[in-house]
């Protein structure tokens, strides 16, 4: 195990480096986790965030199983109670965001960021929903205006990552 120093530095440069010795001892953040609960086994939200203090890359991406990183829903039941206050959604979205740039996202995140610059929306209207929202007299949902949608997702660099 090889710790990346550029890797730590990143992942440090967002905490106090003071009270990580506190992280260490602590488990709140899993002990609260609600996915936690649900699959013990294969999340543990520490785990994560300790190997990212430390730098080690390989024991977060060279898995096979990256549910280690996909696996927070970002419900932030973790950051209201960490007692050091460190943000550890902010840690997991600078995981999954250099697993995209890997290439190693999972398919149902680009399935669905696809369709939202596809459709303007992650789940595109089907006749059968609207046919039921008019039986319960619920108003027509205006159509989102997808070249602006595109627009904004073009300024994010998300039409690269989608090869669009």
């Amino acid at each position: 195990m090889i710790s990346d120093l550029e890797f730590k530095k990143k992942m440090m440069d967002i905490n106090i480096k003071d009270t990580l010795k506190y992280c260490y001892q602590c488990n709140r953040c899993t002990d609260e986790c609600p996915v936690a609960k649900i699959e013990p086994q294969r999340y543990n939200p520490r785990r994560s965030i300790l190997a990212s203090f430390l730098g080690l890359k390989s024991q977060i991406f060279d898995v096979e199983d990256k549910f280690g990183i996909w696996g927070c829903t970002v419900c932030d039941t973790c950051d209201e109670v960490c007692p050091q206050k460190i943000e550890l959604t902010e840690i997991f979205y600078i995981l999954k965001n250099m697993s995209i740039q890997k290439g190693e996202g999972p398919s149902y995140y680009t399935t669905q960021a696809s369709s939202v610059y596809d459709f303007g929306k992650a789940i595109p209207s089907q006749p059968a929903i609207e046919r039921r929202r008019d039986q319960l007299g619920l108003p027509k949902i205006e159509p989102p205006n997808v070249d602006e949608v595109q627009k904004m997702l073009n300024e994010t660099k998300l039409n690269k990552v989608l090869n669009k």
